[in-house]
């Protein structure tokens, strides 16, 4: 196959930022895909009715004339109740639980994983149809802190059998082995983890802009996720965990987590597919798995993907794009809405 035509690409978990950023790099992202699940971990995080209206406003007045749904979450609190929520029922796709501190702008995290604590919200979201999408890491040692967090996806999967729960950006094969026990437990998966190990980024100079939370694994790992998504397993969907950062916060001492993939998602993913044979598994990964699990109908987009190479530019403004400066074998050839 040397092209393959995508309807309704989806991006599962996407960062757009807010302000100058947003502007940047929500235009990238509406552009090849149908819609994305929006990431609330702003500051301050978005946590209310009026919060998540302004900010798709400024989503949607971004990304300008293109045909692109912005799937709204809230920052997860355990004192949400059932009349907050069901107020915000129509509006959110999902709520992101974030631990405490455990990633970008996410001080105000949950601090504890009791289940009786949660239980109030947990179950109002259970009633309402609303999943629980979680950044699930410990503060353990940097490798195993995913591993360390799948007992709790489990535990929680067990208090709570009628939530939908999304383990996000998984990646670790404890994650997906996790994923066979629990009916209902779903994951993300980004292209970056299907693509790195922990060795591209620290096995020889440090690749500050391969950097991200959680951490590339060991190649068993990406083995795992890859085939997962090749084969496309019905549980697993395409979650960027686009992060865009300022090249200077890149490439500092301190440098931020994040890999900025959407404006090359689609093509890197479809050179992916193609390479191991299975281009035609792309469209679940990419949209069909997504639709079911979070039972939305996002906007009709057809996007043409052709086996040209594409120049990745240098930079989008401020932000470095994986890939940067170089060729990848796939390209968009166009896109009808």
């Amino acid at each position: 196959m040397t092209e393959i035509i995508l309807h309704e690409p989806l991006d599962m978990h996407l960062h757009l930022r807010d302000g100058d950023m947003l502007r940047t790099v929500a235009p990238l992202s509406a552009r090849s895909f149908s819609g994305a699940l929006i990431m609330p971990n702003l500051v301050p995080p978005i946590t209310d009715g009026e919060m998540l209206r302004a900010y798709r406003r400024r989503i949607l007045d971004a990304a300008g004339e293109e045909c692109f749904e912005p799937y709204m979450t809230l920052f997860f609190k355990p004192e949400y109740d059932f009349d907050f929520l069901a107020s915000l029922a129509e509006e959110v796709t999902a709520i992101k639980l974030y631990p405490a501190g455990i990633t970008t702008n996410s001080e105000g995290g949950v601090s504890g994983f009791d289940v009786e604590t949660l239980r109030p919200a947990l179950e109002a979201m259970s009633e309402l149809g609303i999943p629980l999408c979680i950044h699930g890491e410990t503060g353990g040692f940097v490798l195993d802190r995913e591993r360390e967090f799948v007992p709790i996806y489990e535990e929680l999967a067990v208090a709570f059998p009628e939530l939908s729960i999304v383990m996000e950006h998984i990646t670790d094969a404890a994650s997906l082995e996790a994923l066979e026990r629990h009916p209902n437990l779903y994951a993300t998966i980004t292209l970056h983890h299907l693509l790195i190990t922990l060795d591209d980024v620290a096995g020889g100079m440090l690749q500050p802009h391969l950097f991200c939370k959680p951490i590339a694994k060991r190649p068993e790992d990406r083995e795992a996720l890859l085939h997962a998504a090749l084969s496309a397993h019905p549980k697993v969907m395409f979650g960027s965990d686009s992060a865009p950062h300022p090249r200077h916060a890149k490439e500092a001492p301190g440098c931020a987590a994040g890999v900025f993939t959407a404006p090359i998602a689609l093509p890197a993913l479809a050179e992916l597919f193609a390479r191991h044979g299975k281009l035609e598994n792309l469209q679940h990964f990419i949209s069909l798995n997504a639709r079911e699990i979070y039972q939305i109908d996002p906007p009709a987009k057809k996007v043409r993907l052709v086996d040209t190479p594409m120049q990745v530019p240098e930079k989008y403004g401020e932000v470095v794009p994986l890939f940067a400066g170089r060729k990848i074998g796939w390209s968009i050839a166009d896109v009808e809405c």
